[in-house]
């Protein structure tokens, strides 16, 4: 939970927005180039109820080839009250690195939070949520599966600095041996009140795949984000 969810009034609603816009090139042996624009919009109303919606867009070419176009979209309406949580979950995801044609989730399940403070700077939470998701992969193959989507969720910020750091474990049901492991975390150096410098590191493994697609992905960039709440 986020300083204003705190300090917001019962019949309130508060808008937080965050956009991001973060980049990486390298040259020499490989040259490449890495965009990715990621967009938050959190709504929260009261004290109890929020939706926040995000949405991240990937461009990545290597030696001028394109490599990755990735795009995700996701719901996660919420409900808490103390430290308990309740969520949900609808997904919209296409990867061309993982020749992903398109995957949508539905899902939901209960959350708690170990530890938070009472200005909403400090957060460990942990969550676990029932996924029915449906790939359709670029080669015309599909694959519908049920998981179990286990989250550590943490959050601290300290004056200028603020780090969030997701990690996801997905295994199938009952199959746990196909299974997707994703970790992102963000360091964040605020130089005004809504413009910030941001560090991250994007990792994700996915353990079936199409033939001749690579498991593993992961990115280090830096760039700009912007926040503006109402």
């Amino acid at each position: 939970m986020s300083q204003q969810a705190h300090a917001q009034r019962p019949d309130s609603t508060v808008l937080h927005y965050t956009g991001q816009l973060t980049g990486a090139l390298s040259a020499g042996g490989v040259y490449r180039t890495l965009l990715t624009t990621s967009h938050a919009l959190n709504v929260s109303r009261g004290l109890h109820f929020g939706l926040p919606l995000t949405g991240t867009f990937t461009f990545g070419k290597q030696e001028r080839r394109l490599k990755e176009r990735e795009l995700t979209f996701n719901a996660t309406p919420y409900y808490w009250k103390g430290r308990f949580r309740a969520y949900g979950l609808g997904g919209y995801e296409r990867s061309n690195l993982r020749g992903i044609d398109y995957r949508v989730q539905v899902g939901a399940g209960p959350g708690w939070a170990l530890y938070t403070d009472s200005l909403g700077q400090r957060e460990i939470a942990l969550s676990n949520l029932l996924i029915r998701e449906a790939t359709y992969f670029t080669d015309g193959s599909q694959r519908v599966v049920t998981r179990s989507s286990l989250r550590l969720k943490l959050f601290y910020t300290h004056r200028l600095f603020t780090l969030s750091a997701n990690t996801f474990y997905q295994p199938a049901l009952p199959t746990v041996s196909d299974f997707r492991v994703s970790q992102l975390t963000t360091l964040a150096l605020r130089l005004t009140r809504r413009l910030a410098v941001n560090f991250t590191s994007n990792y994700t493994h996915e353990s079936r795949v199409l033939a001749g697609k690579n498991p593993d992905n992961y990115n280090l960039t830096v760039g700009l984000s912007y926040t503006n709440t109402k």
